[in-house]
């Protein structure tokens, strides 16, 4: 009877310490575009202090080899993972390791990061492992449409896309949403490991006014591209004679218009008009001397005074994001959602840095970072927010891409693919030479610059987005050396300015 007892009491215990914990992981799998930055969900239930554990991150069938192991307070990174992986907050509410969070954060995403990721913590005499499945993906270029008409009177259309993984899935539609038959669709794959799209279909007069070819992902992020069938059948390439006749007529008009467009103000009187729609924007991409930017560098704050009211300004004026009471009911960016500079600048080269991504949290995904007129303090919609009425910037929005300030009286939209995405932003105001720049800091890399004619004076522009753990934060650079002066000199190492 004795040793019966003492066994009970033996399974008790095993059954005790065995049990005392449960790793837990999210369902759904997890979603994140190449270049970004990702956390994979894993915390310990009931919560217990996970410092004393040994936590360890691996990849399907690949236990041996972990991406990430944390024993005895040490970190020991796969070397395909080294300086792209960390243990990290799964949110904002989160204790961390002495918590039970356990969560993993992957860095610089590629195509070949894409698998299942194992979560396995153990104690002296517990353990517990769950699975987190990652999925990567990467949007394509926009399709590129190409008409080239038939003898039958038809049209063939080429689609052209590159940059996409997985696979997208190609289709044609006409202007009431028909969808129409391709004509074939063939795929290649580059040594990135993304694919190339080219499809074709033919069409005739009767088909459509404007034909449609999209490429999409099956998350249901998508790219689509049009064109107006009905211009190009009205070209009617039979006549030998039509073609020079209207390169001929085309030469005329163009030189009247740049003659028209020289003198035009004289002509209007519209000068204003004008010389807005002359901004423009110039990609340079190349190396950048951050220490050379940093003699430029100028203390900027946030005036909460005229920022908007549903947005959290900490008492250094140095950090903004969304309040938590703020709902975001309209679609897209929230644009309302601008913060604006207490200094304001006419003149000589000023720059600024902004944090992006704090340790532990992932990278922002959406910010809006730029100058703006002096004066401006409201912002309704993405239609108020136009070089035309002085705003100029550099967006992120999420999974709709990057892009900059444009005006639809003036230019279609600019999209950009920054990869990777930035953690910290440096900002350039060149004010005599009419130019606002973007740098990658941490890639020491020159994004774009702005070809601007500012109208007055102008302030910094913040917008921290929603929806983020991170707050955008403006940092604290070295005073420069000098008071700034205009200069011809570029900043740029290993590429043009021009």
């Amino acid at each position: 009877m004795m040793s019966i007892t003492i066994i009970a009491l033996l399974v008790n215990l095993l059954i005790d310490t065995t049990d005392s914990f449960t790793v837990v992981v999210p369902r759904d799998q997890t979603v994140a575009r190449v270049g970004s930055t990702v956390t994979l969900p894993c915390w310990i239930s009931p919560p217990e202090n996970a410092e004393v554990l040994e936590i360890r991150w691996y990849r399907q069938d690949q236990y041996s080899n972990p991406v990430l192991l944390y024993q005895n307070g040490k970190i020991i990174q796969a070397e395909s993972f080294r300086n792209r992986s960390s243990l990290t907050l799964r949110s904002d509410q989160s204790g961390g390791l002495k918590d039970g969070d356990v969560s993993l954060r992957l860095e610089k995403l590629r195509i070949q990061d894409e698998d299942s990721y194992h979560c396995y913590v153990s104690g002296e005499s517990a353990y517990d492992s769950g699975e987190v499945v990652l999925k990567v993906i990467a949007l394509g270029s926009a399709p590129v449409l190409f008409p080239q008409p038939l003898d039958d009177g038809r049209v063939n259309i080429s689609c052209k896309s590159s940059g996409w993984y997985p696979e997208p899935d190609v289709s044609w539609t006409s202007d009431e949403r028909t969808v129409l038959r391709p004509g074939g669709v063939s795929r290649s794959r580059g040594a990135d490991e993304m694919f190339s799209v080219h499809s074709w279909t033919a069409v005739s007069h009767s088909d459509a006014q404007l034909v449609s070819c999209s490429m999409s992902l099956k998350t249901g992020e998508l790219r689509e591209s049009r064109i107006d069938i009905q211009a190009v059948i009205r070209s009617d390439p039979s006549d030998p004679w039509k073609v020079p006749f209207i390169v001929l007529i085309c030469a005329v008009l163009g030189l009247v218009g740049l003659i028209l467009y020289k003198y035009r103000h004289k002509l209007t009187g519209k000068k204003q008009r004008d010389q807005i729609c002359e901004d423009g924007f110039m990609k340079v991409g190349g190396d950048v001397n951050i220490e050379e930017l940093r003699k430029h560098a100028v203390q900027i704050t946030i005036d909460p005074e005229h920022s908007h009211p549903d947005l959290k300004v900490s008492e250094d004026c140095k950090k903004v994001r969304d309040a938590e009471e703020y709902k975001h009911t309209g679609e897209g960016f929230p644009y309302e959602l601008c913060a604006v500079g207490a200094q304001r600048y006419k003149s000589g080269r000023r720059y600024w840095e902004v944090e992006l991504a704090r340790e532990h949290t992932p990278t922002k995904n959406y910010w809006l970072i730029g100058v703006t007129k002096h004066g401006n303090v409201r912002v309704k919609d993405r239609s108020a927010v136009t070089p035309s009425n002085g705003y100029w910037f550099l967006c992120s929005d999420g999974p709709n891409g990057f892009y900059i300030s444009s005006d639809p009286k003036c230019d279609p939209s600019v999209s950009l693919s920054l990869t990777p995405r930035p953690e910290r932003l440096g900002v350039l105001l060149d004010y005599g030479k009419g130019q606002l720049s973007f740098y990658n800091v941490k890639e020491r890399k020159h994004v774009l610059t702005m070809k601007i004619r500012f109208p007055g004076a102008v302030s910094p522009l913040f917008n921290p987005g929603v929806g983020d753990q991170s707050p955008l934060i403006i940092l604290d650079c070295p005073e420069p050396v000098e008071t700034p002066v205009e200069s011809s000199e570029p900043l740029l190492g290993n590429s043009s300015d021009a």
